[in-house]
């Protein structure tokens, strides 16, 4: 499962929807720090982490060092050259000096890129992105670099022309490798051989995997071996002691497992038994003491200190089955935890009102928490681009016996509404109308749908007696977006009910769920193509989720919603807002059936049909008026620096938070260059 609701905007699209919902504490205070092509760089605060204990503040700086330890590894798997890439503009942007103007400048944007999306492939369109200069200019850059004390990826016996002629194809070839993750196969190649993501070897395609079994599915290469066939190298540390071989990321997960356990002394009770268990997993690989960490993490409901430091979502494998590796520390501030709340204790209310088969329903909702966090540190694939709602954990069984934490990041949220510019809101709505119910309700109902995407979406919902346990391994690739869409459509379906208003969620649902429909149409049918600028398809979940919303109600009920053309510019108009909820609540049905039967060939047919394919000038109509407006189209963002402090033993006793100048302050500190 992909539980998540992704920050991926957000800028002028979501996040510019939330500029007006609340005014500036600290006037001083800035948020937005610089541009990079697209990509805004945002500034994250910790106003609570004061109110921690000396303890509690010294486990965030282990917890914090863990987080840091293990994001290389992320950078591996989005790409096998991805560490070299980052060793080698990082090395070139720390010894620029003698390098020319004109280069100094590509590479430091270049490695800016690289940083905000941990490889060379943007996050959300998982399309390539190329270094602008030529191959000769960067080869002088490097012998410059490397007089000066850069130390290159060089290997034994290569030259610096040699290496620039190595990684050439990854940096000036856009038609080599282009695609991270390519949900769809294309010029004779299935969708592995088409994917730069790290996760499967040469000569590993998805028809040999058919009859392949994998052990750890979640957490493994699969490679081609000496004799031919298929084998699995899992990634864990290993156990001399217990005949288990260290694999893949031995060395990454050591230096991670290192600061956990540094970390247990501090830790509570609760939290101390999630951590133990997560080292045994790190150190085993084995599915059962991944699902022990599962429960134990879920028990952890009280501590005010929690991170998630693991292999988690499958977004990045085109099969939907490896868990990229991602680091997040946070503490819970109660003062904001309020609605999350409300909406988990009424869980079973919402289940039961389901539009879908009664036989789909759970009957016993179990063990949802839900939490307002604010985040320290969010590295890999958390991080400097963040989700700002999570559901975990992913697995199925641990969900339906132990429960869930549904979390929403509130300070990640704050930085993204307080960095937005509101000028995409005016040009994209029909008229005066539709904008004031914008201003006046889209902070609101952008929140209160993300909190019941995630508290009560993912967490919704069970499997037929003939398809038990995990979904995902018999709707395969398509069950990210199909997953999506699912918990999207539960938030649409309930933001017009009365039981929001008489939860006093909302003061008027009538107009503040016609405003949340306009937004969410908005943004997925037109707003987030700008996020597509080449080709005719889509291939990251969220946008296949929402385009298939967006698409299949405008083709299946058009007198809810209806695109037309006024002046030469697109809308899209709710025509009703009851009817839009009805067709909300009918797609949902059939996705949850999709779901709860394992229909891969009803999940390909539906999302085939709506969510992939766009019209190509409908995209660059859109790209160009985004182009009038001059905002950028996401957000990645700068988290706080903790400093560790020490008592006369050197011991970590409390720890003291900063907050760095740059996203360059940031990253070279992280990476050890500075």
């Amino acid at each position: 499962m992909k539980h998540r609701a992704l920050a991926l905007a957000l800028v002028g699209v979501l996040g510019a929807c939330q500029a007006t919902s609340q005014p500036a504490r600290e006037p001083e205070r800035k948020f937005l720090l610089e541009r990079v092509d697209d990509v805004a760089i945002v500034r994250v605060y910790a106003d609570g982490f004061e109110r921690l204990t000396p303890r509690e503040r010294a486990l965030c700086w282990h917890l914090y060092q863990a987080a840091v330890a293990g994001r290389s590894i992320y950078f591996r798997q989005r790409c096998a050259e991805g560490p070299e890439l980052l060793q080698l503009f990082e090395e070139l942007y720390t010894h620029s000096g003698s390098i020319g103007a004109r280069a100094q400048e590509e590479i430091r944007r270049y490695t800016k890129l690289l940083w905000v999306h941990s490889s060379p492939y943007h996050n959300t369109t998982a399309r390539k992105f190329c270094l602008r200069l030529k191959p000769s200019e960067l080869a002088d850059a490097a012998d410059a670099a490397r007089l000066s004390g850069a130390k290159l990826p060089l290997r034994e016996g290569e030259s610096v022309r040699g290496m620039v002629e190595r990684l050439g194809p990854m940096l000036f070839d856009p038609d080599h490798k282009p695609m991270v993750t390519a949900k769809s196969g294309s010029g004779g190649l299935d969708i592995l051989q088409g994917s730069a993501a790290n996760f499967y070897g040469p000569g590993v395609s998805v028809r040999r995997l058919e009859d392949f079994e994998e052990q750890y599915s979640l957490n493994s290469n699969v490679e081609v071996g000496p004799d031919g066939k298929l084998v699995e190298r899992p990634w864990r540390i290993g156990v001399p002691t217990e005949g288990i071989e260290p694999g893949m990321y031995a060395d990454e997960l050591a230096k991670v497992v290192a600061h956990l356990e540094a970390a247990l002394p501090l830790a509570p009770e609760a939290t101390r038994r999630a951590l133990e268990a997560q080292i045994r997993f790190y150190r085993t690989g084995k599915r059962e003491d991944r699902v022990a960490y599962d429960i134990a993490w879920v028990a952890d409901t009280t501590s005010p200190v929690d991170t998630v430091n693991s292999f988690v979502e499958v977004y990045v494998d085109p099969r939907g089955r490896k868990g990229a590796w991602q680091g997040i520390v946070s503490y819970e501030d109660p003062r904001k935890a309020e609605q999350l709340r409300t909406i988990a204790s009424n869980a079973q209310w919402f289940e039961d009102h389901m539009p879908y088969a009664a036989e789909f329903k759970k009957p016993d909702v179990v063990g949802i928490t839900a939490r307002s966090i604010d985040v320290v540190i969010e590295t890999g694939d958390c991080g400097p681009v963040t989700p700002i709602g999570i559901n975990l954990p992913n697995d199925a069984w641990v969900r339906e016996n132990h429960g869930s934490k549904s979390v929403s990041l509130a300070n990640v949220i704050e930085a993204q509404e307080r960095s937005a510019s509101p000028s995409a809101r005016a040009e994209f709505t029909w008229d005066s109308a539709e904008l004031a119910r914008a201003e006046r309700w889209q902070a609101l109902t952008h929140e209160l749908l993300v909190a019941m995407h995630e508290v009560i979406g993912h967490a919704s919902g069970r499997q037929s007696p003939e398809r038990q346990g995990d979904p995902a391994q018999w709707i395969r690739e398509h069950y990210s977006t199909l997953e999506e869409a699912r918990s999207d459509l539960v938030a649409l379906w309930f933001m017009g009910d009365p039981k929001l208003q008489e939860l006093g969620l909302l003061s008027d649902v009538s107009e503040a769920s016609l405003a949340c429909y306009e937004q969410f149409v908005r943004n997925g049918g037109l707003q987030q193509l700008r996020r597509a600028p080449e080709g005719e398809r889509l291939e990251e979940d969220h946008l296949r989720n929402r385009q298939l919303i967006v698409r299949w109600i405008e083709h299946r009920h058009p007198e809810a919603l209806r695109q037309v053309v006024r002046e030469g510019r697109t809308f899209l108009r709710v025509l009703d807002a009851r009817s839009f909820r009805a067709a909300c609540g009918e797609l949902l049905a059939l996705v949850q059936q999709i779901k709860s039967t394992g229909d891969y060939d009803g999940a390909k047919e539906l999302i085939e049909r709506y969510g992939v394919a766009f019209d190509p000038r409908l995209r660059d109509e859109i790209v160009a008026r985004y182009a009038r407006l001059d905002v950028p189209a996401l957000s990645a963002f700068v988290f706080p620096r903790l400093e560790a402090v020490r008592d006369a033993q050197g011991n970590v006793v409390d720890a003291k938070l900063s907050y760095p100048t740059s996203l360059e302050a940031q990253m070279l500190e992280w990476s050890g260059r500075r």
